[in-house]
Order: structure tokens, then sequence, then C-alpha cells
């Protein structure tokens, strides 16, 4: 992290932390690099987990439907 008086003007944040970087780079860290990558990681498999749940519900709603005529 910069001091105030040192601070590039053209510079970003960090994504994972909100600390200022330099505007090249999009992780303050290897530690903040990692977090991300796990989050993206954790996020991905969610998704999935909610696409299977909505599918199932979907074809039980189907499976009744077809058994109710």
């Amino acid at each position: 992290m910069y001091p105030d008086d040192k601070m590039p003007e053209d510079h970003r944040h960090c994504i994972v932390c909100g600390k200022a970087i330099e505007s090249d780079k999009f992780f303050c860290s290897p530690s903040c690099e990692d977090i991300f990558k796990k989050q993206q990681k954790r996020m991905a498999r969610s998704r999935l987990i909610t696409m299977a749940i909505f599918i199932a519900i979907f074809m039980v709603i189907i499976v009744l439907s077809y058994l109710r005529t």
C-alpha cells in the first residue's frame, strides 16, 4: 500500500480487499488472488447446485402432471 503523498495517480484497487495497487494489477498479493479464486469456485458450485435443483423440480412437476392425466 502506498503512503497518501506517494500514491500514483493511475491506480486501481484490489478486488478482494480494496487496497490501492498499480493499474496493471488486479490483486495486491497472492493471498488475495487465492481468496478470489476460492470465491469463484464456490460461486460456480452454488450455480451448479441451484441449476440442478431447478431441473429436479421441473422434472417432478412434469412427472406429476403426466401422472395426473
